[in-house]
């Protein structure tokens, strides 16, 4: 039994360094893939689950990125609304309530994952504990958050055909959010006035600070 438990200690050893290695292997791949990625336009279908699988929202709109730190999400239902970055700041427009929230761009990518796509992928790296599973033209990359200051457990990103198809997110109550793209456009031009956002005369505004 001792020698039994002294090889698998061995095992476990020899193990780590091809671990270490693969993570390594599955961050630079997924670099490799996000940093010729200089804007990219998407159509996006979005669904919130809980820890059951029950759907508790779903969503539809649009996204726009441009690197650095500038991205556009509208959801044209079931209730519109728009997010919007200019790289500075982030605003967050509810046409119904007319209501426009204004806050600072929170650079950590643990805490805005849409710095993922539109911020330096080098930050993967530094921020997430990477790996990689392929099918076929599949590949999926789980990104496992180094700090404990976060808002979500881990995050997926699908692409098929090296392409971003998918982007999935758990928080700590199980609660899951699925995101799936298409009539995607990666590195086509885009108006730089998408990124600019105008408060709607007559809108209340909320100023908050991190």
């Amino acid at each position: 039994m001792k020698l039994m438990k002294s090889l698998a200690v061995m095992g476990a050893a020899l193990m780590m360094p091809m671990l270490a290695n693969a993570d390594e292997q599955a961050a630079e791949r997924l670099t490799h893939l996000l940093e010729p990625l200089k804007t990219y336009s998407a159509d996006f279908d979005q669904q919130i689950l809980d820890g059951s699988g029950q759907r508790l929202q779903e969503a539809r709109g649009h996204i726009w990125l441009s690197r650095p730190g500038q991205f556009r999400w509208e959801v044209e239902a079931p209730y519109r609304q728009v997010v919007v970055s200019d790289g500075q700041n982030v605003f967050l427009h509810d046409p119904d309530l007319e209501q426009v929230t204004i806050q600072p761009l929170d650079t950590r990518v643990t805490h805005t994952p849409a710095l993922l796509l539109s911020g330096k992928a080098s930050a993967l790296t530094e921020n997430y504990d990477v790996s990689r599973q392929q099918q076929g033209t599949t590949e999926t990359f789980t990104l496992l958050p180094k700090s404990p200051d976060t808002l979500f457990e881990d995050l997926k990103l699908t692409f098929r055909s090296e392409a971003l198809r998918g982007l999935q997110m758990s928080d700590s109550t199980g609660q899951r959010t699925a995101i799936a793209f298409s009539d995607v456009e990666a590195n086509a031009p885009i108006e730089s006035s998408r990124f600019d956002f105008q408060v709607p005369e007559g809108a209340d505004v909320i100023q908050e600070a991190h």
